[in-house]
């Protein structure tokens, strides 16, 4: 899990050009700028819209996806070509045609092929990856200007031979005599053609995802109806977002062969009677994890320009927020899979020295309903704190009418390497929109692992 916390650039003293103070006013706190520490800012964001698998990019590949947010954030920005120094992807399920997803798109979109490009790989915090490893390139001045982005694709995951099949082929490529080749032909049964599908579970614990949210929902107590109820909510305030054009990140794609797309077609609010209906989608029959309040598997990519504050100044841009400080934990990947914004939202505000009532915008990746209240949940709980956490005091829940109010993944849906992207910039454009400082992003992963940007 990781945890970052971004500042908004309304209410900085050191911009001296009128243009750069927006019309809406923030109160006055302090600064987390430090000495001697380069300031390091979030220019523009962008994605592609976000759409369910299987559907308008069912005949794209991965980087086809990459390549149009890289276009569309270059298209946005202006910035020329080769002004980027480095460009980092993330991305889970990797084609491995395209394994390096991060060049292929690169070059794709046109960029020099003198421009590095690299891929990160963290569950559903790859594009956080992306994002840090930028901030760290240019805090160290590798750079002053890094593409950090994600992108996942499910509408056509690699589907494996089974091993025994696999063996078999390999050895029959390296077979010299027909006498040898009809032997391994000959050894051929019906088992070694089954094929081994790809299943968002955990190696080390061979547990599915859904089925962690079940046990963890069990385990803080989060009925079947909270679930359903956060979840309509995250649907309807997609809609409302949606609709209101506050969804600015998203850029228009014209699919070949296909009509363009311009919207997300995950955002469907129900009502809490049609969501009862649904059964159990992983712990039959009594689990309260469903597929109307888990995220669906989603096709998507995002790209964000990340540049030192002295360089986006000095080539004229209005940068959207300051990146100040991100953290990441792991916890026990069994038990504690999905709780990791529990353990790094307090981690990261010591490190800038602020508390909760300091924040204005809180976004949390929303894997699942019930992942969220049982954070939620956990946060609250001096006794969970003090007895897993080892701290003195719990650091409390998160003030709902500044939490996630354009949707989460749950309605905007999760490509899982390209959500974390689209969490910063929202926390951007919503510190810009609804005139605060201080927004933090935090989101869990598999493995155990989470991370924290305020």
């Amino acid at each position: 899990m990781a945890s970052m916390l971004i500042n908004s650039m309304r209410s900085c003293s050191c911009i001296k050009n009128p243009l750069y103070f927006p019309s809406v006013q923030t109160k006055s706190k302090k600064t987390l700028s430090r000495p001697g520490v380069k300031n390091i800012v979030l220019v523009e964001g962008v994605r592609t819209p976000f759409l369910m698998s299987g559907t308008t990019y069912t005949d794209l590949m991965p980087h086809d996806l990459a390549r149009a947010a890289l276009q569309g954030l270059l298209n946005r920005t202006g910035i020329p070509k080769d002004a980027v120094d480095y460009i980092v992807y993330g991305t889970v399920i990797q084609e491995v045609k395209t394994s390096n997803v991060a060049r292929e798109a690169a070059l794709g979109a046109g960029f020099s092929d003198k421009v590095p490009a690299h891929t990160v790989t963290m569950a559903c915090i790859s594009s956080n990856q992306a994002m840090t490893t930028a901030v760290g390139l240019i805090a160290a001045g590798q750079c002053d200007t890094v593409v950090a982005g994600g992108v996942e694709f499910m509408s056509d995951v690699p589907i494996r031979h089974s091993r025994k099949m696999r063996k078999t082929m390999l050895s029959l490529n390296k077979a010299k005599t027909l006498g040898q080749k009809l032997s391994l032909i000959g050894g051929i049964r019906m088992a070694h053609l089954s094929p081994e599908l790809p299943a968002v579970a955990e190696f080390s614990t061979a547990e599915t995802m859904g089925h962690s949210a079940d046990r963890l929902a069990a385990a803080f107590g989060v009925s079947r109806v909270e679930q359903d109820e956060f979840a309509l909510r995250s649907h309807t305030f997609a809609k409302k977002a949606q609709d209101a054009g506050l969804l600015q990140d998203v850029i228009s794609f014209k699919v070949p062969g296909r009509d363009i797309v311009s919207k997300d077609n995950g955002i469907r609010p129900s009502s809490m009677e049609q969501m009862a209906k649904l059964k159990p989608a992983f712990i039959k029959p009594h689990g309260t994890v469903t597929a109307a309040n888990s995220s669906f598997l989603t096709d998507g990519a995002s790209a964000v320009l990340i540049m030192s504050e002295e360089k986006a100044l000095a080539m004229g841009y209005k940068p959207k927020a300051y990146l100040r400080d991100f953290v990441y934990v792991s916890q026990d990947p069994k038990d504690q899979l999905l709780l990791g914004p529990t353990y790094a939202t307090p981690k990261v505000l010591e490190r800038a020295g602020l508390s909760l009532s300091d924040i204005d915008v809180f976004e949390f990746h929303e894997a699942f309903a019930g992942q969220i209240m049982a954070n939620l949940k956990a946060m609250d709980s001096d006794w969970f704190t003090q007895t897993y956490m080892g701290r003195k005091s719990k650091v409390g829940t998160p003030p709902m009418e500044k939490f996630n109010l354009w949707g989460g993944s749950l309605s905007l849906g999760h490509p899982f390497g390209a959500t974390g992207c689209r969490l910063v910039t929202t926390v951007a454009h919503r510190l810009q929109k609804e005139g605060g400082q201080y927004g933090l992003v935090a989101a869990c992963a598999a493995g155990g692992q989470s991370t924290c940007f305020p």
